[in-house]
């Protein structure tokens, strides 16, 4: 299966906690002002790849935490995004999933929530700049969450995550 990718990065530290290996998705119809990706917008811009080759990338790094998609919009993507993150949860990786749809609107569609079963970690909502802060770690607007996906799929509500004071998630 391909997805549609405007690029990645290799070795994030500020994507999610510990080391991260970032697929930036492409596409995106938010079109937040101040994005800092808006060269992910474009349907048709970035190009395609196998997922095959993203896994073997992450094979070849032993000192990964994690993957994270961000984008541009992954659940633009669902089917495709949802693969490569079953499959990252088979390299025992955790899987954040940044969107800026909001979580109560993503587990009303059946494609999304294929999506939101395979993350860890939801970083959601539409990046607003008026509430930009370069104090909140893993989000650029205050009105972002991280949100414990299973626990919020068991509960049928939004469960937030904590940050401790070394920059790692907490689960409740």
């Amino acid at each position: 299966m391909k997805i549609r990718v405007a690029g990645f990065a290799n070795d994030s530290i500020v994507d999610g906690p510990g080391l991260r290996y970032t697929i930036f998705t492409q596409g995106c119809m938010h079109n937040c002002k101040g994005c800092q990706n808006p060269h992910t917008h474009a349907l048709e811009g970035g190009y395609e790849i196998d997922i095959d080759e993203i896994i073997e990338k992450l094979k070849a790094n032993p000192l990964l935490d994690g993957v994270t998609i961000s984008g541009g919009e992954p659940f633009l993507q669902p089917e495709a995004c949802s693969e490569l993150a079953r499959r990252v949860k088979e390299l025992n990786l955790s899987v954040i999933t940044y969107t800026g749809f909001t979580f109560e609107n993503l587990i009303k569609n059946e494609a999304s929530q294929q999506l939101l079963r395979e993350t860890d970690v939801l970083v959601d909502g539409p990046f607003v700049e008026t509430k930009k802060s370069l104090a909140l770690l893993f989000r650029g607007s205050k009105n972002q969450r991280l949100i414990d996906v299973k626990r919020s799929l068991m509960e049928h509500e939004a469960i937030l995550c904590d940050i401790d004071e070394y920059g790692d998630l907490c689960f409740a």
